[in-house]
């Protein structure tokens, strides 16, 4: 005897009532209305086809090269740029430069559409109670609902391919940096802006001479831990058409074949530190460079 046998059988047939409504209605919806949302994503999947399909025909040389200039613009680290290029040497060594050239184009891509939502949107968060009231419940949503909830609609919406993975990409790694550039300006010492408003300074200047530079280090924060998540979703966005590392993890979890699991698995784990580490000490030079120049 089941728990809730008691209960009305009235209220069950109308809960089954409301799922199909539910059902039917989102699929009348993306009937009539998917080929119009595809229409509005159709440039961000030529720009990510473009730039996926650049990163592969590129020389592998000239790409660790221009790794290595970023890692050491971004770190200004000899270890940093020296691990850089061995993991890069190692994965075209094994042969899995493609599918990590395809990953990194669809995380770069994601993290920067991440920035340019996130940041902005916690800004305003952090200039309004009330806005943080109403979004915090849908971060929240967005951080803990199972990813293959969502990749749902999105399917249904745009079907297999880039697109639909990049948005699942960016509902999942979105949050952590629109939380901490809203904790980051929070936390800004009233002091300093009080001492700013007597020397003058306007909204706009209070903001980006003052509160975002006091903010980088919860900001970068941010930064790594989208990127992060980014590189977690890679496995699940290989399931509905996304090229790249998590191709052949999700075949070595199909047939069991440890070693590829294994070695796909170890080169998103470079990935990962590579961008970690490099953002990381971007932002910490940052942060020293904005305050001797406060300092001055």
């Amino acid at each position: 005897m089941e728990l809730f046998d008691d209960f009305p059988s009235m209220g069950r047939t109308d809960l089954r009532d409301l799922k199909k409504g539910i059902d039917f209605a989102f699929s009348d919806f993306s009937r009539d209305n998917g080929e119009a949302i595809e229409g509005f994503f159709d440039p961000l999947m030529y720009f990510m086809v473009w730039f996926e399909k650049l990163l592969m025909a590129a020389p592998w040389p000239i790409m660790i090269l221009i790794f290595a200039l970023l890692a050491w613009l971004g770190a200004r680290s000899i270890g940093i740029v020296i691990g850089t290029i061995v993991s890069f040497l190692a994965i075209g060594y094994f042969g899995m430069w493609e599918d990590t050239m395809a990953t990194v184009a669809i995380i770069s891509v994601a993290t920067f559409l991440c920035i340019g939502l996130g940041i902005p949107l916690g800004i305003l968060m952090s200039r309004s109670n009330r806005l943080q009231a109403g979004v915090t419940p849908v971060l929240d949503i967005m951080q803990t609902i199972p990813s293959f909830v969502y990749l749902i609609p999105v399917v249904m919406l745009l079907g297999i391919g880039k697109v639909p993975g990049l948005i699942a990409v960016c509902i999942y790694a979105l949050p952590p940096i629109v939380r901490l550039t809203n904790l980051g300006i929070r936390l800004v010492d009233k002091e300093v802006l009080e001492a700013a408003e007597a020397f003058g300074s306007s909204y706009r200047q209070k903001l980006f001479d003052v509160q975002i530079p006091l903010a980088l280090p919860n900001i970068f924060a941010g930064v790594n831990q989208t990127i992060m998540m980014a590189l977690a979703m890679v496995v699940i966005a290989s399931m509905i058409g996304v090229k790249g590392l998590g191709v052949p993890v999700l075949r070595a979890v199909s047939n069991q074949y440890l070693a590829l699991g294994l070695m796909n698995g170890l080169a998103i784990v470079a990935l990962a530190v590579i961008f970690d580490r490099v953002s990381q000490q971007y932002g910490k030079r940052l942060q020293k460079h904005r305050e001797g120049g406060h300092g001055v």
